[in-house]
């Protein structure tokens, strides 16, 4: 009992989280009309103008930035929404933009475009992609070096390397692929409840597997507690497929029974329709979520048959996008064994010596 004790001394949190990121699915649900916003017809147009002039000065799309794709009519909304990111609930789904009368080089220029005015873009593997392509490309979703959104299978709730991950969908699947998010506050305050024991071993460095993306010198996994509390704030780390992975180094921390307990809770915990919030994203909607302070998930899927399209690469695909964020949250210093560099604005994503940043549109 006296680790415990000193343990929770070391970790004092505030619980019950009270503030607007500690937010419960059912009462998410029930508030739709506060994080899905439906874009106006001048919000879209200003997108679509924004996009042709940039496009027609023949700039690659990965070099967007606030200053070279104005938004009069979006800009101050969008100040607001990184408010809401950093300081609100968490998240928000833009509505409307009519993706399927675009190319995929123009929803992409509008993507990045509103991504610029949020954040810098960050790679999101070592080839230096700073829009990745979210879709099944038939890998096995077993294999140790997967990158689990490559398949068509559940992804658990996790995080992503960044301050802030944006999506656009572009077409969905025939069944499945339910978007799914859940506040790691709320996690923490139910845990705390039932089983501070088990909250307190959350904090302890548990192995995540860096699914061979490897920077020079570093081990393959990293070693970053799910959950961290610094200058203030609690900072979530997650994704249990790539911790269990990671157990297949010799290196790892190696996992106890009661660690696993903890992990199980957390995700049962996760799981709660009651706690989580899930939504189907339409062609068009554009979310965006703040990974310090929410977990986001998919659930499994059934894509279209090849037979049913002209085009058979015509499947679920998102777009997706990695954002450091100015005027963010301090991290602990143990994030730079993800990041390499912690600085606010200059962080996140997956850096190694070969990577050279690029944003390819398909």
């Amino acid at each position: 009992m006296y680790w415990l004790i000193m343990k929770l001394m070391t970790h004092p949190l505030p619980t019950p989280f009270t503030g607007a990121a500690a937010w419960l699915g059912r009462d998410m649900t029930a508030r739709q009309t506060d994080w899905l916003i439906h874009l106006t017809p001048a919000q879209i147009s200003g997108l679509e103008t924004a996009a042709a002039h940039y496009l027609s000065q023949g700039r690659d799309v990965g070099e967007i930035a606030a200053d070279t794709f104005p938004l009069p009519n979006f800009a101050a909304h969008l100040k607001t929404l990184s408010e809401t990111l950093l300081h609100g609930r968490g998240f928000e789904v833009l509505r409307g933009l009519p993706v399927s009368s675009y190319t995929q080089e123009t929803a992409a220029t509008i993507f990045c475009g509103i991504g610029a005015h949020l954040g810098r873009a960050r790679s999101q593997n070592a080839a230096g992609h700073i829009l990745g392509h979210v879709r099944n490309i038939g890998v096995d979703a077993n294999d140790p070096t997967t990158r689990i959104y490559q398949t068509a299978d559940r992804q658990t709730f996790h995080t992503d390397s960044a301050d802030v991950v944006g999506l656009l969908c572009l077409r969905e699947a025939q069944v499945g692929g339910m978007s799914l998010l859940v506040s790691a506050q709320t996690i923490a305050n139910r845990m705390a409840a039932q089983r501070p024991d088990l909250l307190a071993l959350l904090f302890d460095p548990i192995a995540t597997d860096r699914r061979g993306e490897i920077p020079d010198g570093a081990d393959p996994f990293m070693r970053i507690p799910v959950l961290n509390w610094h200058d203030g704030n609690l900072t979530v780390f997650y994704q249990r497929q790539y911790i269990e992975s990671a157990q297949r180094f010799a290196g790892a921390p190696r996992l106890t029974d009661q660690h696993i307990e903890a992990l199980d809770l957390f995700d049962s915990l996760a799981n709660d329709p009651d706690l989580h919030l899930s939504m189907q994203l339409q062609p068009g909607d554009m979310l965006f979520v703040y990974n310090h302070s929410q977990l986001h998930d998919r659930t499994g899927f059934t894509d279209w048959p090849k037979s049913n399209w002209p085009d058979p690469n015509k499947r679920r695909h998102l777009l997706r996008l990695w954002l450091s964020m100015p005027n963010d949250r301090a991290l602990p210093d143990v994030f730079g064994e993800r990041y390499g560099s912690i600085e606010i604005g200059n962080r996140g994503g997956i850096i190694t010596a070969q990577t050279s940043l690029n944003a390819p549109l398909d």
